[in-house]
């Protein structure tokens, strides 16, 4: 560490292993990680559960989920700069802080409106964990050292899922909604309070100005297009629903400033002062890997936020049981994490992807079947085949993404990985919600009962999800290991 600053610089990544004070960042960080994503994913089964309490219909409902992934969507792009022009534990602090503050206006909250507030404020702190604990994976650990790096983010995070539905389902059946956020917010000051005493600093930082600009156009840009898909086709009756026009004028909006923001950017990485860098996307194994990881996103969120609702609304189950079907998947997914860095390690992504993202597209498939007689267990059997594909798609994508690039653009990178996985987590969430919402409320209107109603609808929005995964199983096949992480040598520029 330089005894000026205490920063650890970014030469901690040695061949011979790591760091131990970037060793422990990284476990900081990790504490952090699990925290956010257990609170996400306790919420996935507590929507149905808030719909009925708060008297809202399962559209607007599921903005719980989709307004927290939509701003995440509007922080990551800024991490990439944020990163370089503050101290990792500037940026740390400023996260949790967020977190723990927007944890606790749930906790107090008197209705939706200010619980979703607070959903809105969680996500500001989220948003920036995931590319700071990926940016500095990539600055403290070695080459070859780093898919099993991975493999042990994807262990400890894990963890968070699998833990999340069935304590939420246990809490929401016997403690009530607000105790989600009572349980949390201890263990969020915990990781605030470790991180202000462990927290060490990694690299330099840089002094150049923030683009406000960049950030109003990459907020409005993301904004438009999730709403603007979260309204078509879905919102038959339902109280979150506008008129067709405004929703495609949304989404038309946005991909306008969209197209604006990136102009942007390529106009200000001329003098290095970009929000977000996009001579990342100069590489080709790099844009690759994004584009499949914003597809199975899309496709795993919108699935994730929709199984809940089938489980209780079709398949009858309680939040219990609900959460007990999604736990073997999720231990088996953080059980396989090393394994599947060691692998890729060993043997490339090609080995994992392919079969991963084939196991993920006829998972999806076997969902479009589903009705209102589905075993529990059955339902728990294909969760796990879809955790098996996720466990041996992800790591590999980061590690292929992200290795890819010249270490001045790992935090660039990070970012844009991060902000496509988020809309496109958004955009499914909405997509799928929206077709079986819209299913549900015409099977209503027809005096169906809500399960003999969602079931179609289910089924369809299930099917839809499966036909998108088909698209990262021909990709896969051209996904290539950078020659750094094969050789161990220092990466070659973006587009070699």
């Amino acid at each position: 560490m330089t005894p000026d600053t205490g920063t650890l610089p970014v030469q901690a990544a040695r061949k011979d292993g790591i760091d131990p004070a970037g060793m422990r960042v990284i476990w900081l960080l990790l504490v952090a990680a699990f925290v956010a994503i257990l609170n996400e994913t306790t919420m996935a089964i507590a929507i149905p559960k808030l719909n009925e309490t708060l008297g809202i219909e399962p559209e607007l409902g599921q903005w719980m989920t989709s307004a927290f992934m939509l701003t995440m969507a509007v922080v990551i792009p800024t991490t990439g700069f944020l990163l370089k022009r503050f101290t990792t534990r500037q940026v740390f602090l400023a996260a949790i802080s967020a977190f723990v503050l927007g944890t606790a206006i749930c906790l107090i909250a008197p209705g939706f409106t200010v619980l979703l507030i607070g959903r809105i404020v969680q996500a500001a702190g989220t948003g920036i964990m995931m590319p700071l604990l990926m940016t500095t994976i990539m600055n403290v650990v070695p080459a070859h050292s780093r898919g099993r790096m991975m493999g042990r983010v994807g262990l400890v995070i894990s963890l968070a899922p699998a833990l999340g539905p069935t304590l939420s389902g246990v809490i929401l059946d016997h403690l009530g909604w607000r105790w989600l956020f009572g349980i949390i917010l201890p263990i969020a000051v915990v990781a605030l309070l470790l991180g202000a005493k462990w927290m060490t600093n990694l690299g330099e930082t840089s002094h150049a100005p923030i683009d406000v600009l960049s950030i109003v156009l990459s907020a409005i840009a993301f904004g438009g297009i999730v709403f603007g898909l979260s309204q078509l086709g879905g919102g038959h009756g339902g109280s979150g629903s506008v008129p067709e026009y405004l929703a495609w004028g949304a989404l038309g909006g946005g991909l306008v400033f969209l197209a604006l923001f990136i102009w942007r950017q390529f106009v200000l990485q001329k003098i290095d002062d970009a929000l977000l860098d996009m001579r990342v996307f100069s590489s080709g194994n790099f844009t690759m890997s994004v584009t499949i990881m914003t597809i199975l996103a899309l496709a795993m969120f919108g699935t994730f936020s929709l199984l809940p609702l089938y489980l209780q609304n079709v398949a009858g189950l309680g939040s219990t049981e609900a959460g007990l079907v999604l736990l073997p998947g999720s231990i088996l997914m953080g059980v396989l994490g090393p394994l599947m860095g060691r692998i890729y390690d060993a043997r490339g992504p090609r080995t994992l992807l392919i079969p991963g993202t084939i196991l993920i597209a006829a998972t999806m498939f076997t969902y479009s079947t589903v009705g209102e007689t589905t075993p529990a267990w059955f339902l728990a059997v294909v969760q796990m085949a879809m955790s098996l594909g996720l466990a041996s798609s992800f790591t590999p994508l980061f590690s292929a993404a992200l290795g890819s690039l010249d270490r001045s653009l790992y935090s660039h990178g990070s970012a844009a990985l991060s902000t496509l996985q988020q809309v496109g987590g958004a955009a499914g969430t909405a997509v799928l919600v929206a077709i079986y919402s819209a299913a549900l409320h015409s099977g209503q209107e027809r005096g169906l009962t809500a399960a003999m109603a969602g079931a179609p609808g289910a089924r369809t929005a299930f099917f839809v999800a499966a036909c998108i995964a088909l698209v990262p199983v021909v990709l896969a096949f051209f996904i290539k290991k950078p020659e750094e992480a094969e050789f161990g040598e220092e990466q070659a520029p973006p587009g070699h």
